[in-house]
């Protein structure tokens, strides 16, 4: 070993101790992590797929591997399909396209699907012996890669709507790692953690079926006139009265619709203070809900000289420009209202013996009042719906308001299991969060 010269004696002394913070007992005192190289630790995967018939798959980032029929809506390999790399389970594959969670590309690993055929601008690689696959795999999920990678990474940097880094640059990245023993333990941790995240992902996910398919039964089909499920004290109740959102505006049973369109005095960026009125947007409704801890504000004085979007409690509230459909009742606030942006239109009721609000918010969830909304609004990422336009759109509800707040109940207390189980869906990923903070070396100090 040539000996080390001042410059490096310093370089080392200057790097802070690569330990994590939390250490399982059989490890503690064993020592401090060392960087490995991916290309130290992996192998490069380059083995075409040649006249194999495999799936064709690409990468999605916060999701994994996902069909090209999927994803693309069609198999985009064409030609090049047997210049695709055969990938296999246990494999890993670098996507060098940027997203808003992994700017500098995304890492995934290959699990239950045999074999694939990955895109040949992709990088894959698999690891060798002494390296666990699954620890590799949380140091990706934490973007250590993109840590480093993005110092190589310049303005303009693509090719083919990819970022220009190369396979030599990639595997320039360097992971701290233990010993194979503690990779293998910090894996099983995690991934036990990953396993529960799975299954509360499958009780939230269920949650939202069963409602929709209850909605399908509680709601009139396109061309009927009465749900092909009413409750008991309903059953003969009639028809529902067909009509749009101006009949019920004209027929008194709703003041007139507005949104937060503000021209020429419309708060800028500049103007957002870390606390005053909630500055709703059509991104901060969410199943239902409406996100005030991380959405916009402005100040009381700069509210109060606004004309309009002026949304209260009780007030149900439909985004219409950009994200189309999106449906929240405003519940208990501690400001005098909120401030709608022009993405937002607030419907408040006049006559609450005439329609329920909450009734109403869930008419606005059905399947036939959506579909009629993505029509009218264009769909895709330009899509809107004006006031004027809002007002054609076609409604039916029961003559009895009694009937519609049965309605409104049963699947507002469905709403509430949902949002209870999506709360613990999210204490888990910030348990798993502040565990993977504990178990790893800070990121700083994997940069230094």
């Amino acid at each position: 070993m040539s000996p080390k010269t001042p410059t490096t004696e310093r370089t080392e002394e200057a790097r802070p101790a690569l330990v994590p913070k939390l250490r399982f007992p059989e490890f503690r005192g064993t020592g401090e992590w060392e960087p490995v190289t991916l290309r130290e630790a992996a192998t490069s995967v380059t083995e075409r797929v040649g006249e194999k018939k495999l799936t064709p798959v690409s990468i999605s980032a916060g999701i994994g591997f996902v069909p090209q029929a999927e994803k693309f809506g069609r198999d985009i390999s064409g030609n090049q399909y047997q210049l695709y790399v055969l990938v296999r389970d246990g494999d890993f594959v670098f996507n060098k396209g940027n997203s808003l969670k992994f700017p500098q590309g995304c890492v995934y690993l290959l699990q239950g699907w045999g074999e694939v055929a990955a895109p040949n601008v992709f990088i894959c690689f698999r690891l060798k012996n002494g390296y666990a696959n699954g620890f590799f795999q949380q140091c990706f999920e934490q973007n250590q890669h993109g840590r480093q990678l993005k110092r190589h990474i310049t303005s303009g940097a693509r090719s083919n709507g990819l970022l220009n880094i190369s396979k030599e640059t990639f595997f320039d990245v360097e992971i701290p790692t233990p010993s194979p023993a503690e990779q293998q333990k910090i894996a099983d941790c995690l991934s036990s953690l990953d396993e529960l995240l799975a299954a509360q992902a499958r009780k939230v996910d269920a949650l939202k079926t069963h409602k929709k398919g209850l909605m399908q039964q509680l709601f009139p089909r396109e061309g009927e006139t009465q749900p092909r499920l009413r409750f008991p004290e309903f059953q003969n109740a009639g028809e529902w009265i067909p009509t749009t959102v101006g009949g019920l505006v004209e027929a008194g049973v709703l003041y007139a619709p507005k949104d937060g369109n503000h021209g020429s005095i419309h708060p800028k960026s500049s103007d957002y203070v870390a606390n005053g009125i909630p500055f709703i947007m059509a991104s901060d409704l969410n199943g239902g809900l409406i996100d005030i801890e991380t959405c916009h504000f402005i100040s009381k004085e700069q509210a109060d000289t606004l004309q309009k979007g002026f949304a209260k409690e009780g007030d149900v509230l439909l985004s219409h420009k950009g994200t189309v459909g999106e449906v929240a009742v405003v519940r208990k606030i501690h400001t005098p209202y909120l401030m709608l942006t022009p993405q937002v239109t607030y419907y408040r009721v006049k006559d609450r013996k005439k329609l329920s609000n909450e009734f109403l918010a869930q008419l606005f969830v059905s399947m036939t009042f959506q579909s009629n909304l993505l029509e009218v609004s264009g769909g895709g990422t330009r899509a809107y719906i004006g006031i004027t336009e809002q007002a054609k759109l076609r409604v039916q509800l029961p003559k009895d308001a009694d009937e519609q707040q049965r309605i409104a109940d049963c699947l507002t207390s469905i709403d509430d299991l949902i949002a209870a189980q999506t709360q613990k869906h999210e204490a888990l990923k910030t348990h798993k969060k502040g565990l993977m903070q504990q178990l790893f070396p800070a990121l700083s100090e994997v940069e230094a």
